[in-house]
């Protein structure tokens, strides 16, 4: 067959796939304008008082067509880090599905609500740095988390006191609806990162560089899912927020790997071949106009001028580091581990 010929046929055979599997996704992410949500509970009852077995239940309202539904869902805090050191914890949401039918969650028994963590200014300019980090990885890699952007007028229960905060957020599919889409299965099991799929792998690795993220780990499925999907195991990365890209001021690093702040990236990758590494990196670099588009169009969004500003220097200089071959080699190729 023609290599013309045989490209093409592969260009829409892969493609044509990816179509179907976005006709998979649930309503709920198939927008993208931010969902207005209102909610109500106690910060201090989520954090102490809720876990994988107790949670809290309340009701949900959500604007849809200018028109405010509701739907009874049940909340629980996640994440140690976050839940000790935030006053918002981020929030694990369980729907059943006798409550989702009909409704704009059909589909999703399980999504997180992540929000901003402390009652600082930058708070919902963080959130915005780290739904884009999702939105940078679902530009790279067919296989990641849909998020969708929240408005939430959050009504805190303190005592006899009601305290109203309007917040940014945004939620995340849960782990079995990506696997779903694919036609293949979540599973939870320690993993050797050199017997997953390699370009994902490189992907996920290379994104994490991107913004300046250390606080993960494949093996262990720190901060990542894993996915069996034709055969292969597929990484999936989320928890972005203690990224250089983010930059909270909750953010710490782990001295270990000899580097002083989130915002000082090393590269976390395994060794691959050098062929399959440069084939990521040249994906970056053809992206690399929509890239800086998705950050581009939020600008306005920012509370912050300088928090934006941040965001694009930071972006400016993980490409610099892919345009310039001495660097991608000292940083990129050298900086892959061995173990």
């Amino acid at each position: 067959m023609n290599k013309q010929i045989y490209f093409l046929l592969s260009f829409f055979i892969f493609f044509g796939a990816i179509a179907q599997n976005e006709n998979k996704t649930t309503l709920l992410f198939q927008v993208q304008s931010p969902l207005n949500i209102k909610l109500s509970y106690s910060n201090k009852n989520m954090r102490v008082k809720t876990n994988d077995s107790i949670l809290i239940k309340t009701t949900l309202s959500y604007q849809q067509d200018n028109v405010w539904e509701t739907v009874d869902v049940s909340l629980r805090a996640r994440g140690n880090f976050r839940r000790s050191k935030c006053y918002f914890p981020p929030i694990k949401m369980k729907i059943k599905k006798s409550n989702g039918n009909g409704t704009l969650f059909e589909g999703n028994k399980s999504l997180k609500l992540v929000l901003p963590c402390l009652l600082e200014k930058e708070k919902n300019d963080n959130i915005l740095q780290e739904y884009l980090a999702y939105k940078f990885y679902e530009n790279i890699s067919p296989y990641h988390f849909k998020t969708r952007r929240v408005d939430v007028t959050l009504e805190e229960i303190k005592g006899k006191k009601i305290i109203s905060h309007q917040l940014k957020g945004f939620l995340i599919e849960d782990d079995d609806n990506v696997a779903d889409r694919f036609e293949g299965r979540a599973f939870e099991r320690y993993t050797h990162p050199l017997a997953m799929d390699a370009i994902t792998s490189i992907k996920v690795s290379m994104h994490q560089y991107l913004i300046g993220n250390t606080d993960y780990s494949v093996a262990y499925q720190h901060n990542g899912k894993l996915l069996f999907v034709d055969n292969k195991i597929i990484p999936l990365p989320y928890d972005f927020d203690m990224s250089g890209f983010v930059n909270p001021s909750y953010s710490v690093v782990n001295s270990n790997l000899g580097i002083d702040s989130v915002r000082d990236r090393k590269y976390r990758g395994f060794k691959r071949d050098e062929d399959l590494v440069q084939e990521v990196r040249q994906q970056y670099l053809t992206k690399k106009d929509s890239f800086f588009k998705l950050l581009e169009d939020f600008e306005s969004q920012f509370d912050i001028e300088s928090q934006y500003s941040d965001s694009k220097k930071f972006l400016t200089s993980f490409f610099e580091v892919l345009e310039d071959d001495d660097a991608f080699k000292k940083k990129i190729i050298n900086g892959m581990r061995t173990k």
